[in-house]
């Protein structure tokens, strides 16, 4: 077995939290690859170096790595799809960030979890991409995101109009700063923030939720996540933003998008005493009294 680790930088406290988890690794004999920009910041800080491969690129680890830890907050576990992409790769995420929805294991559950997937005791919860189509191409070979895709106004330019359709129907025209369509897993980040709902992960749907629009009236939407959703946008300026999770690219009024479910799902694991409705009381403090 072997296990590739992610993480974009940690801080010096953390160290023993990566040294906790080579040391059980190694306790086990399970390989282990690590991301070598994150390595060569840290490699005169760890005890544990023998044995250890390196990559740079998801082709370092196809067919050679059977799962991957990403080692952060969920920015870094969103990361990892450029790496992971469509192999048969699981991703667990080590929370050494800030809220975590979906790097939700703490630092005090390393060697169980580790444990867990020594013996195979995990949960495999499959996670519903979305694909971009667009003219021009952009983002290479990755056009897939795990929360959600946006368009969005440049800089503090006015807002911008999109027109957007289901299925080639109009759906709306709408005036705003922009717009997320985000997937269930994708509902408790930037979508939230914005006002739209709440997903359970295996709902089959998509939410389209509007950036500060200038209608008040105008609120999120949930559509199948069969739906073909596309877009043309205008505005007083020809350059506007499209992101993929945490990748962004410029586009102008020219370029035309269209956003649909991926013919392929990311492999989370969770570990047998997590659930969803647990970790949302938890992160958003449900029931918590902040009278005292």
């Amino acid at each position: 077995m072997n296990i590739a680790i992610y993480c974009r930088n940690i801080k010096p406290e953390d160290i023993p939290v990566l040294q906790k988890i080579l040391d059980h690794l190694a306790s086990k004999k399970i390989g282990v690859f690590i991301y070598k920009n994150f390595f060569e910041s840290v490699w005169s800080e760890i005890k544990t170096r023998s044995g250890i491969a390196t990559f740079e690129t998801h082709e370092d680890i196809r067919d050679k790595v059977e799962y991957m830890f990403s080692l952060g907050g969920d920015g870094t576990l969103l990361d990892t799809l450029t790496f992971v992409r469509d192999y048969p790769i699981l991703i667990m995420g080590i929370n050494i960030g800030r809220l975590g929805f979906l790097a939700d294991i703490g630092k005090e559950e390393i060697e169980y979890a580790i444990d867990c997937i020594s013996r195979g005791a995990y949960i495999i919860d499959r996670r519903t991409l979305l694909e971009l189509d667009s003219n021009p191409s952009l983002f290479g070979d990755v056009k897939y995101a795990l929360n959600d895709v946006t368009v969005h106004k440049k800089d503090a330019s006015a807002m911008i109009t999109i027109h957007t359709y289901i299925n080639g129907e109009l759906l709306n025209s709408y005036l705003a700063d922009g717009l997320i369509i985000a997937t269930p897993t994708g509902s408790t980040a930037y979508s939230l923030s914005c006002g739209g709902p709440i997903i359970m992960p295996t709902s089959e749907n998509f939410v389209i939720t509007p950036i500060a629009p200038h209608n008040l009236n105008v609120r999120p939407m949930i559509v199948s996540d069969s739906s073909i959703i596309s877009f043309e946008i205008e505005g007083r300026f020809e350059q506007f933003f499209c992101t993929l999770d945490s990748r962004t690219e410029p586009i102008d009024s020219s370029t035309q998008l269209a956003v649909k479910k991926s013919s392929f799902t990311l492999g989370l694991i969770r570990l047998p005493d997590h659930h969803f409705l647990e970790t949302l009381r938890k992160k958003l403090m449900w029931g918590a009294d902040t009278r005292k």
